[in-house]
């Protein structure tokens, strides 16, 4: 099998996996508090250093455009669950922060999250495969990405 074609097998069968998996977590997320996507920058902020990162830094941790995660923010600030600060080094930039409130729904909802992740991962996968697979995915996001996230050391 040439490189090639290689490469494209290994890419469908990581983006249908991600898709099957992803299917089932969101038919089974606990959404009385937060929606999916709210999670997703509520997760996001929570790994951040001091919880709060610029605006533009979540936008590129998220699946979501700039438009829609500033959208997303404002429904957030609305609520409680984060803050909107000015940045201090940029006059325009936005700094989103994590409330205290903010990071307890979030926490709540992880842990009922993390048992359909548990649940999916160590009945198909080792500890040895689940490391592995980690190991592959941060290498494959920071060659593409040109950066690391802030969970890529988790």
């Amino acid at each position: 099998m040439s490189d090639a074609a290689l490469a494209v097998d290994a890419w469908e069968s990581l983006f249908r996996t991600q898709v099957v998996v992803m299917r089932q977590l969101t038919a089974e997320f606990p959404s009385g508090e937060v929606t999916m996507g709210d999670y997703d920058a509520l997760f996001t902020l929570s790994r951040a250093e001091n919880r709060r990162l610029r605006i533009k830094n979540l936008a590129e941790n998220m699946l979501l455009t700039q438009p829609s995660v500033s959208r997303l923010i404002e429904r957030l600030a609305s609520r409680g669950l984060v803050n909107k600060l000015p940045d201090p080094e940029d006059g325009r930039g936005v700094i989103v922060e994590l409330t205290p409130h903010g990071y307890d729904v979030f926490r709540r909802a992880a842990v009922r999250h993390m048992e359909g992740i548990v649940s999916r991962l160590t009945s198909a996968l080792s500890a040895d495969e689940l490391r592995q697979l980690t190991e592959l995915t941060t290498k494959l996001r920071a060659s593409v990405s040109g950066h690391t996230s802030p969970d890529a050391a988790d």
